[in-house]
């Protein structure tokens, strides 16, 4: 789990990067990953040969079955050890780039370089440039950073619950990680996307309401205290999944032919599922000059688990998005309100 965290924050250096447009910069902390990855398979290859020996030793009589799963089990715990500490040291060479990055240590390459760059594509085995200038080579899979963000808010009978929450004041953001991946060999349309997300969905009750818990139902009440805000948010760990159709054109570039993602319109069609990580409800009220904030976490009855179906349209990095749950916020409330959010949507390469 660390070392997938790790993976993940280089990703988001790699992003920042490329949005900057400094190359000097991602070469650094493809190095940094390059190590890491390097160090776990080091490591663990150390750990085989000794696993073997001892196998060696019990199949020949010299210790028993307990003795041997014991010295693995302290053999293994040694190299994760070993595993965490140099993972550790790559960490601080991390922290020292963004540290240079933030302090403009970090000079951007001379445009001639830029310009070289060429995307190869090698049928047979595309991790092999036969080109002296080839720098980067085209993958099928490619991931993204995402940000969405827009208005939320509930449906019930099939209309929107705008006189209950505050229709702009209602929001809903997400972000996350996807994997985009071209489904066919010679053709850029269709693209299978998926990832891990977290969602927060927000709802601001109107009337100077609040929710109350009264068994197994929530209700939406008047509070006696005059607020100047009341708002309720569920925090959602999803996995999202969507077939993507991408119009981005072929480039051909030295007789070979490369796939372009999000340079183009495209619209993609799916769901999500997932859990319920956290419900709590932000109270803010003033009495006697004095300023309050409550905020009040528990269950209020949520469903633990959420699913439901989403799409987006747009261009480029861009989209408008929407997504809908096919479960009811609230368990086993008598009215059914089913959450809807519309908004933007950002993919970033």
């Amino acid at each position: 789990m660390k070392n997938f965290t790790i993976y993940l924050v280089i990703l988001v250096f790699l992003f920042v990067s490329k949005v900057l447009g400094q190359e000097t910069f991602e070469s650094k902390a493809k190095q940094i990953a390059n190590k890491i990855e390097k160090v776990t398979k080091e490591e663990k290859e150390k750990l085989k040969e000794e696993v073997e020996t001892i196998n060696v030793q019990l199949s020949e009589g010299k210790i028993s079955q307990e003795q041997a799963d014991k010295r693995k089990k302290e053999l293994a715990e040694a190299r994760a050890v070993i595993i965490e500490e140099k993972v550790t040291l790559a960490q601080n060479e991390l922290n020292d780039l963004v540290q240079q990055k933030v302090d403009g240590k970090i000079q951007e390459q001379d445009s001639a370089k830029k310009h070289r760059l060429v995307f190869h594509w090698d049928e047979k085995n595309w991790g092999n440039n036969k080109h002296k200038d080839s720098i980067y080579s085209e993958k099928r899979t490619t991931s993204q950073f995402v940000f969405a963000m827009g208005l939320n808010n509930t449906m019930a009978d099939g209309k929107l619950q705008d006189s209950n929450y505050n229709f702009k004041g209602s929001h809903f953001y997400e972000w996350g990680f996807t994997y985009n991946s071209r489904l066919m060999k010679n053709d850029n349309l269709l693209h299978a996307k998926y990832g891990l997300s977290l969602m927060y969905n927000n709802i601001r009750p109107t009337d100077n309401r609040s929710f109350v818990v009264n068994g197994d139902q929530t209700n939406l009440e008047i509070n006696p205290v005059n607020l100047k805000e009341s708002r309720f948010r569920n925090v959602y760990l999803v996995l999202p999944v969507h077939l993507e159709f991408d119009f981005s054109k072929p480039k051909e570039r030295n007789g070979n032919t490369y796939f372009r993602t999000h340079k183009s319109f495209r619209f993609g069609v799916g769901g999500y599922t997932g859990i319920n990580v956290k419900s709590k409800q932000i109270l803010k009220f003033e009495e006697d000059d004095l300023k309050y904030k409550s905020t009040i976490k528990g269950d209020y009855n949520v469903n633990n688990f959420i699913y439901g179906l989403s799409s987006y349209i747009g261009y480029k990095e861009l989209s408008l998005y929407m997504k809908y749950d096919l479960n009811p916020l609230f368990q086993d409330n008598l009215i059914k309100e089913n959450n809807i959010s519309l908004g933007l949507r950002f993919d970033f390469n």
